[in-house]
């Protein structure tokens, strides 16, 4: 039985309002779960202090009991400093858009000329 710390839609159409709850991973998104843990709230200001709730001590003793968070209830969970910010890769080559990337080779012009 492994759990999840996850979303539950709720709310009207065009209007989401969620639910963060422990449920078991193969679960529907809306099925049943196990313990609810607080609430998201999408639709009002970033800054507003209704946007989410997590009631720590229950989400600190579900992580111990070895539930794994979503990306989003992760960020939530880093937002309260219940669990550890993840690394930010190292951007690569390759990350970089085309036209900022450092060219390889001789250079750009050409050394001589077709007749």
């Amino acid at each position: 039985m492994a759990l999840a710390i996850r979303l539950m839609r709720k709310g009207a159409k065009k209007r989401p309002f969620y639910r963060i709850v422990v449920a078991e991973k193969d679960a529907p998104r809306d099925g049943r779960f196990v313990d609810q843990i607080g609430f998201y709230n999408p639709m009002v200001p970033p800054d507003h202090p209704e946007r989410y709730k997590i009631h720590s001590e229950r989400a600190t003793q579900w992580l111990n009991n070895g539930a794994k968070p979503t990306d989003r209830v992760h960020r939530l969970l880093e937002k309260e400093e219940l669990i550890t910010p993840r690394s930010i890769p190292q951007q690569t080559r390759n990350h970089i858009p085309k036209a900022e990337r450092p060219r390889k080779g001789r250079g750009t012009g050409r050394s001589g000329s077709r007749a």
